[in-house]
């Protein structure tokens, strides 16, 4: 069985995570959606919101599981058996550092390989903290994600804001 893990933080999840998702799930078997826990950062969404978001958005994909990591993907993707991590590339600038980290985890599991997709033309600018970024200013964020975890993200905004005005 050919396995992959498709590693992000996912907060939120964008259409341009779903184009690369599902393309890798018609190109392998099984592909597991690997949710970073990053106890650096500050995001909207609670891993397990993340999860839960990306679930409701992946219920067509039969081959694909959504799961958690923290630490080496490496030994993330040794944990689920994949031969090799998927990631999506927008530009130039995102090459260079996932080139970097593909070197690093082959080095640091020469049997696991890293495969570029590149993102489908229509979400080349499209990022995370893009539709964050939309969102907190009020724009429509409906082409930017999928129709299912849309409310969630303007509630999350909304309760963000709300908290900052407390806070002040």
């Amino acid at each position: 069985m050919r396995k992959a893990i498709c590693p992000g933080s996912f907060d939120p999840v964008t259409l341009g995570h779903l184009d690369i998702i599902s393309r890798s799930a018609k190109l392998f078997d099984k592909v597991y959606v690997a949710v970073l826990k990053n106890s650096e950062k500050k995001p909207l969404f609670t891993v397990e919101e993340r999860i839960d978001l990306l679930r409701r958005c992946l219920t067509d994909h039969a081959n694909v599981e959504v799961v958690t990591f923290s630490g080496l993907l490496v030994d993330c993707a040794k944990t689920y058996g994949a031969a090799a991590i998927v990631k999506g590339l927008r530009a130039v600038t995102d090459f260079e550092y996932e080139f970097q980290m593909a070197l690093i985890n082959k080095k640091l599991n020469p049997g696991i390989e890293t495969l570029f997709l590149n993102t489908n033309e229509q979400y080349m600018y499209l990022s995370s903290s893009v539709v964050k970024e939309v969102a907190r200013n009020g724009g429509d964020i409906a082409c930017f994600v999928h129709p299912a975890v849309e409310k969630d993200i303007r509630n999350a905004i909304i309760k963000e804001m709300k908290e900052k005005e407390i806070r002040k």
